[in-house]
């Protein structure tokens, strides 16, 4: 049955694995972006915050384990083979940001409640998989590449935080990516919260772990195959889009990692959902929430084109490798949450 797998074939069942463990920890482990940022903001709570760090911490040192044994070459990754644009991280973060606030989820969240039965996060979805279509390689595409034109790297550093110490420092790469995991792991324990939630502990790990699966056999599938498949991990933006393209004209585009990845958050979201019994169906019946929600997931979609990322995409596989655009990246997306979310509870009142 193996022998009928094709590389395509094997880099959508990786997507799938790691996309499935991502989906138990949104339903099980109540793993997300947009929880945490509110949170952090307006509940008084950094217990999920502290299990994004600890995802993060736990990513870089797998990622940098697979550089160090020579499993995985990272300077095939999109993240480290495009030249930094600082102005394109902040803007398309904070687009990225305010967008998920107005429609409540980011894409990865989408998904996840989607397998939950929440037909609202189906628009969501379907809106930002359309949007980042129509800024990548759309009618929009123009524009973009006008302001924000993407060139391979030509230095012999790529534009990699461990990369930039490792030149400066003469220390090897992998000892810094390991001691700079091992520190944002430490941090996100220092959180006496989260060291008594096993639970969040857990899924934190596994969420870190999904990030280097990705990372990994679609490095194997790279090196062992002939059609030079890319070496990718998860992101829930342009993939929404490779998805949908995949459902309509699937006879004449090959699988990919990305639809693996997209089907395995909605399985294990699915999956997670039963598990817990929260599984149901719901729909929008404000027709201004649906307003919000659409222009939501389009902003969404145009940022995270811009920014090269998502929360996932930027805010975990990017990180995972140390890239310079992943901090800067998240905390736009941050930023522009916080305003998002201002508007939306507050009204941007003016303080008494």
């Amino acid at each position: 049955m193996f022998d009928m797998l094709t590389e395509h074939h094997l880099a959508a069942i990786a997507g799938l694995v790691g996309g499935i463990l991502l989906g138990l920890a949104a339903r099980l482990g109540r793993f997300c972006t947009l929880g945490a940022i509110e949170d952090v903001l307006y509940g008084g709570s950094t217990l999920r915050m502290r299990m994004w760090i600890l995802a993060i911490g736990v990513a870089v040192i797998g990622s940098f384990s697979l550089i160090a044994a020579g499993l995985m070459d990272e300077s095939e990754s999109f993240y480290l083979s495009i030249r930094w644009m600082p102005l394109a991280s902040i803007i398309g973060g904070l687009m990225f940001g305010y967008g998920m606030a107005l429609s409540g989820n980011c894409g990865y969240g989408a998904i996840a409640r989607l397998g939950g039965g929440d037909l609202r996060s189906f628009v969501i979805v379907l809106v930002m998989g359309v949007s980042t279509y129509v800024v990548l390689s759309g009618p929009l595409a123009p524009l973009r590449n006008f302001f924000f034109e993407q060139h391979q790297v030509t230095t012999d550093i790529p534009p990699g935080l461990a990369h930039h110490a490792a030149a400066l420092t003469g220390l090897p790469l992998h000892t810094i990516g390991l001691a700079v995991g091992a520190v944002l792991v430490i941090a996100a324990l220092c959180g006496r919260e989260l060291r008594q939630d096993k639970s969040a502990v857990f899924w934190s790990v596994i969420v870190g772990l999904a990030i280097v699966s990705g990372w990994g056999l679609t490095s194997e599938v790279n090196q062992t195959g002939f059609e030079a498949l890319p070496v990718v991990s998860h992101s829930f933006s342009a993939p929404l889009g490779e998805t949908i393209l995949w459902t309509m004209t699937g006879s004449l585009r090959p699988l990919s990692f990305a639809v693996g990845s997209i089907a395995g958050v909605w399985a294990g979201a699915f999956i997670g959902s039963l598990i817990k019994g929260h599984f149901r169906w719901e729909a929008c019946e404000d027709p201004r929430e649906l307003r919000r929600q659409i222009v939501g997931a389009g902003i969404m979609g145009a940022g995270a084109v811009i920014a090269m990322g998502c929360t996932v995409g930027q805010g975990l596989s990017a990180f995972s490798l140390l890239a310079v655009s992943a901090p800067v990246t998240f905390l736009a997306i941050f930023a522009g949450a916080a305003i998002g979310l201002r508007q939306l509870i507050e009204g941007f009142r003016p303080a008494e």
